[in-house]
């Protein structure tokens, strides 16, 4: 089976939205020396690693990683162990942290034993045989501290291929000043968010949220909770891959937004830019459809401050059927075990406890760094009760983001995830500048995508 063209497209720069949930704290550190086991030429040391190593004569695994406090994240775990520690380099953020991993992997060394990856990235490295399954190295004695959904996320044709950490259930945060001013109560089916719109286009007001082209993984998700499955594997069969990204629930998720846009209720500004901040700090947008990082990431921009301070809240995502609601996800992250770790064994135990203790999950959440998905974390009644700032007092954990990633029951995420997204980003910037409709866009998708894995060596069924 032809494989490797995949990576190629994969591994490309990651979307810009993406590593909103997950960024990097920015620092350089030195390249960690590889394979499991005491890094090459410190015999056991620190000299490799960004972090120091307090107890050097214990058997060390390696680790790349960029959450923004990992040091602190090392640190913690490092000093309550005392059978294994941790080597902690940061290679970079996403697209340049997987495209150093694929180096490894075609090289055959120089790969971490344990490696952060987003969760849609995992299937890309997992079909090059490139991760360990870790189904039975201890999963089952952590598996009540996460949901199902979080499980599901990391699992391929039965095997476990990483620990989730964090994730980023989707939300609808809105300005309550906006609202109140055009007499909104938040939209609780997609129905009402459209008549909503057209309330506040009449009445003379903004633009009441925005639909980009530049966000595929949101717009997936979205298709999802619609009902689309855009890709399903036969266990029993790991060449062949279902692939339904023109089925009706995606035509009418496309359709729908391209319907907003086209009416003059949505923007289709690029997320992730000056120009889309600028217009949220402005009050260009009534509502910003997002993930449960996505305060931290807005915060970071400069936006709920001066002006807009005390203007924004929280409310779960709008349905298609409200008697049989579906949540989703955008974003987060898990930590897997490579198979060039010498000790898989070992490298699980670190995989399964790092970022699980306490201490780190709470600094993680108190900064704003992860939305975690450690049931030790959601049950807490600090994290729980907490009073967000953003949102002007709101306890927006329990009353919209706890449940939703409580419901979130997972996606199945395809082996090129990378060209998929690259293709819907096209195909939706058609159809946003009114070249085609909706469905066209759905059509164009599916028939690029299925072409491209049959030239992998798939059976597309």
């Amino acid at each position: 089976m032809k494989t490797k063209p995949i990576i190629a497209a994969a591994s490309a720069i990651a979307l810009a939205a993406t590593l909103a949930a997950c960024s990097s704290d920015g620092g350089s550190s030195a390249s960690p020396s590889g394979s499991a086991g005491q890094p090459e030429g410190n015999g056991g040391g620190d000299a490799a690693c960004t972090n120091t190593i307090p107890k050097p004569d214990l058997p060390v695994v390696t680790m790349w990683a960029w959450y923004p406090n990992m040091q602190l994240v090392i640190d913690n775990f490092n000093e309550q162990h005392d059978d294994v520690q941790v080597c902690w380099t940061n290679v970079g953020q996403g697209g340049d942290e997987y495209d150093k991993f694929q180096t490894a992997i075609a090289a055959g060394t120089g790969a971490p034993d344990v490696i952060m990856l987003e969760a849609d990235r995992i299937p890309t490295f997992q079909i090059q045989e490139a991760l360990v399954d870790i189904s039975g190295l201890g999963v089952e004695d952590v598996r009540a501290n996460y949901s199902e959904g979080a499980w599901e996320d990391m699992t391929i044709r039965g095997g476990v291929y990483g620990v989730p950490v964090d994730g980023g259930p989707l939300a609808m945060i809105y300005r309550e000043d906006i609202f109140d001013e055009y007499g909104i109560t938040p939209p609780t089916t997609w129905d009402e968010y459209a008549e909503a719109a057209r309330t506040v286009r009449d009445a003379g007001g903004p633009l009441f949220g925005d639909f980009a082209a530049n966000v595929s993984a949101l717009n997936m998700a979205l298709q999802i909770q619609k009902g689309a499955e855009p890709f399903t594997y036969d266990p029993d069969s790991p060449e062949t891959i279902g692939i339904a990204l023109n089925d009706q629930a995606s035509k009418d998720v496309l359709e729908y937004w391209a319907g907003l846009a086209e009416e003059g209720l949505v923007g289709t500004q690029d997320q992730f830019t000056p120009e889309y901040i600028s217009g949220m700090v402005n009050g260009d947008y009534a509502t910003y459809i997002s993930a449960a990082w996505a305060p931290g990431y807005l915060t970071g921009a400069g936006v709920g401050e001066g002006a807009d301070e005390g203007t924004f809240k929280v409310a779960p995502l709008p349905q298609w059927d409200p008697a049989n609601p579906v949540e989703v996800n955008w974003g987060g992250s898990a930590f897997s075990v490579t198979s060039q770790a010498s000790d898989p064994e070992l490298a699980a135990k670190v995989a399964l406890g790092v970022y699980a203790d306490e201490a780190s999950l709470t600094d993680g959440w108190t900064n704003q760094v992860i939305f975690p998905l450690n049931n030790n974390a959601l049950d807490d009644p600090a994290f729980e009760d907490l009073e967000v700032e953003f949102f002007a007092g709101q306890q927006a954990n329990k009353e919209v983001y706890i449940p939703a990633a409580q419901a979130y029951s997972g996606f199945t995420y395809a082996p090129f995830g990378q060209f998929y997204y690259d293709a819907m980003t096209e195909q939706v910037a058609n159809m946003l500048a009114g070249d085609i409709t909706g469905s066209e866009a759905a059509d164009r998708i599916q028939e690029t995508v299925v072409q491209y894995a049959e030239e992998q060596g798939f059976t597309v069924q």
